[in-house]
């Protein structure tokens, strides 16, 4: 939870400092060429990132981890899981600020959105290491 709540508020602190220009992003707002490319690089990490943290924890390694681990495994795994999708969060919610490009913001909200599909609550952390029939 500590993971997932502090990674939220760190996106939001950088929301609130780009909105109220308490921060100069817009240094590179004039070159589209890196931006095109950063666009790019962001639009394709964020396509194949949604799928596989979504799906983390039905790769067998990951699943016979979480089972015979349970703790340590569901702990080191969770964190890998949100933080697939929050350093991309991240990294868009600053690039949307750089460029002011609505693309980094549109990616920024979709991986947001995702968040809520792997919200780490008890009852799914407790499904998650027992064993289904």
């Amino acid at each position: 939870m500590i993971v997932f709540w502090s990674n939220v508020v760190v996106v939001a602190i950088v929301i609130l400092t780009g909105e109220t220009n308490f921060m100069p992003y817009d240094r590179f707002k004039g070159d589209t060429k890196t931006e095109f490319y950063l666009l790019t690089i962001m639009e394709l990490l964020t396509i194949c990132i949604i799928p596989l943290a979504l799906r983390l924890f039905k790769f067998n390694k990951v699943k016979t981890d979480l089972l015979q681990k349970r703790e340590q495994a569901l702990a080191r795994w969770g964190i890998i899981r949100l933080d697939m999708l929050c350093l991309p969060m991240f990294i868009n919610a600053v690039l949307y600020y750089v460029y002011m490009h609505a693309a980094f913001g549109y990616l920024a909200i979709i991986l947001f959105i995702c968040l809520f599909f792997v919200y780490p609550s008890m009852s799914r952390c407790q499904s998650e290491v027992e064993e289904k029939a």
